[in-house]
């Protein structure tokens, strides 16, 4: 390879003694001053001389000095394309050269390169469409259980006094008492029941709920949505505790023994 390098380089210095005469001959017939050529072919003049003088170790890589001469000639008006053309650039040895390209990772085609975003894009779309969805079943999951646990009974209640709320209008208690107060939901509301100084119940309760709460002395319903709460005391008519929307208390209390 070193041989065939330097056989072309002495191929490239010989020809460009040739064709620098001839063009600096051309140029002089014609009494063109070689400022005049540099106007026309925007060369620097320095570089115009040294093609005349075949000085190859002044002038930059054989493609370019290929296409100076070709313009040099134009300018004389010679068919600057055939006369460049003896000028010998060494292209014919360069596949030798090792190149990047010849390397596995460079033979990736425009193709390989569109498939490969498109994987990029879809793993990073699937990867996107997972993590939302888990959030929002974990969403999902903690407004189920916060629900739920709004929804059971105080952990720190009787057995006895849970029992005893759970019954409906009509329906006596399992404990005969002299106050008995039942509440029927109409809209959902928060209701507290606090019997004999003691709270009983507070929590929401649902529309179409009904409870019954009893005891010896006194009770006392106070209720978040008045509008929605139907009370009814010791089988009495039913009647609601007051305006929707509005917080209303209601107090009970046993009737005195004559």
């Amino acid at each position: 390879m070193k041989e065939n390098k330097l056989h072309v380089q002495q191929e490239q210095v010989e020809k460009l003694e040739e064709l620098g005469s001839r063009l600096r001959q051309y140029r002089t017939q014609q009494s063109i001053p070689l400022e005049e050529v540099a106007a026309i072919t925007r060369i620097q003049p320095r570089l115009l001389n040294a093609i005349e003088e075949g000085r190859l170790e002044q002038l930059p890589e054989p493609v370019y000095i290929q296409g100076f001469i070709r313009r040099f000639a134009d300018a004389l008006g010679l068919n600057g394309a055939e006369f460049a053309s003896a000028f010998p650039t060494g292209s014919g040895i360069s596949y030798i050269k090792p190149c990047w390209r010849n390397l596995p990772a460079a033979q990736l085609r425009p193709l390989h390169l569109y498939l490969l975003y498109v994987g990029l894009v879809i793993a990073a779309v699937s990867g996107l469409s997972l993590l939302v969805s888990r959030s929002a079943v974990q969403v999902v999951s903690i407004e189920r259980d916060s629900w739920q646990t709004a929804n059971l009974p105080e952990p720190n209640k009787p057995q006895q006094q849970l029992d005893s709320s759970q019954g409906t209008p009509g329906k006596a208690p399992s404990q005969n008492k002299p106050v008995q107060v039942g509440v029927t939901l109409k809209e959902r509301s928060w209701i507290r029941v606090v019997a004999d100084g003691k709270t009983e119940f507070e929590d929401i309760l649902e529309e179409g709920t009904q409870r019954t709460w009893v005891a010896d002395q006194q009770l006392t319903i106070r209720a978040g949505n008045a509008g929605g709460v139907m009370v009814e005391f010791n089988d009495e008519i039913a009647k609601k505790m007051g305006s929707q929307g509005e917080v209303e208390e209601l107090t009970f209390a046993a009737n005195p023994k004559s």
